[in-house]
């Protein structure tokens, strides 16, 4: 089964075509958590001790949070899943995690920025599989 922790330079284009000018855009985070976080080739972030996955996330949102509000954005929601009501029964999340930005733009600044990047290893550390969706709000309904 193939894991994602990572866009691609391709969807990066395609997420900027797509949402450029579309205002807003929540992205909806589907988080797998490592049992033990995995700091290899990340010594620079390495924790004295080990811990878990989730443990290194927590330390991820810490770091980069001030970050994230600096930039206008905001956390909409965080919490604990698990096996979907709808979904492949073999498909669990740990957790999911829905992030306002101001547009697509304002996201890529804020996800190229020296800070983000110095602690971004947290995230790859505690991940063992992850999506990122990019949402925009449908006019009708607003």
């Amino acid at each position: 089964m193939d894991k994602y922790l990572d866009a691609t330079a391709e969807a990066g284009i395609r997420f900027y075509k797509n949402f450029n000018d579309t205002g807003k855009v929540v992205m909806m985070n589907l988080l797998k958590f490592r049992p033990l976080a995995d700091y290899s080739n990340l010594e620079s972030l390495k924790p004295a001790d080990p811990i878990s996955g989730e443990q290194a996330f927590q330390l991820y949102m810490e770091k980069t949070l001030p970050q994230l509000i600096e930039a206008g954005s905001r956390i909409v929601f965080y919490g604990e899943c698990n096996a979907f009501i709808i979904g492949p029964e073999t498909e669990k999340w740990d957790a999911v995690l829905l992030v306002e930005h101001q547009s697509a733009n304002a996201f890529i600044t804020f996800s190229q920025k020296k800070e983000f990047l110095k602690y971004a290893g947290h995230r790859t550390a505690a991940l063992e599989d992850s999506r990122l969706l990019p949402i925009t709000e449908k006019e009708k309904h607003r």
